[in-house]
């Protein structure tokens, strides 16, 4: 019976088992969208650009993400979702949202979209964020609450999961 118990826990690595790691889907989709954009431009604007406000997608993004980076390292916890959690951030931009390096790297996405100027960055986006939600995010919610309890229920309760 302890074999079988050790086993179990040998199967259930101490980590929420995502699909990929966050930034490679992003990274993915944004070469999916540039190769369609090199077939069919497909242009958001046909005269003028978008390159500043894009920029400033991307600046913000990379406030976000440098911010929550930081408050995860500070608070003694792993940033990769490969790695175990070792405590609930409720710190800095996690006060905000449940998610926010998620969140930047959307903003990031779609800086980038906005940048090349192509419709193609939104099209990709919704399945992009289907797999972000399911195969990323409910994956996290389940091993924290598995993991940490009635404290992640509070902080979930307080807390949205986006924005």
């Amino acid at each position: 019976m302890v074999e079988m118990t050790q086993n179990r826990a040998a199967a259930s690595p101490d980590n929420p088992g995502v699909v990929a790691m966050p930034p490679f889907l992003y990274g993915g989709a944004f070469l999916l969208v540039l190769l369609l954009r090199a077939l069919w431009r497909l242009p958001i604007v046909e005269r003028g650009s978008l390159l500043w406000p894009g920029l400033a997608l991307v600046v913000v993004a990379l406030g976000i993400a440098i911010w929550g980076r930081r408050t995860m390292v500070a608070a003694g916890t792993n940033v990769r979702p490969t790695q175990p959690a070792t405590t609930i951030v409720t710190s800095g931009p996690f006060r905000f949202s449940r998610n926010p390096l998620y969140c930047a790297l959307t903003l990031l996405y779609l800086g980038l979209t906005a940048i090349v100027n192509t419709w193609w960055g939104v099209i990709v986006l919704a399945p992009l964020l289907a797999v972000m939600h399911v195969g990323v995010v409910l994956r996290e919610e389940r091993y924290l609450e598995r993991k940490f309890g009635e404290p992640y229920r509070q902080y979930r309760g307080r807390v949205r999961r986006y924005l």
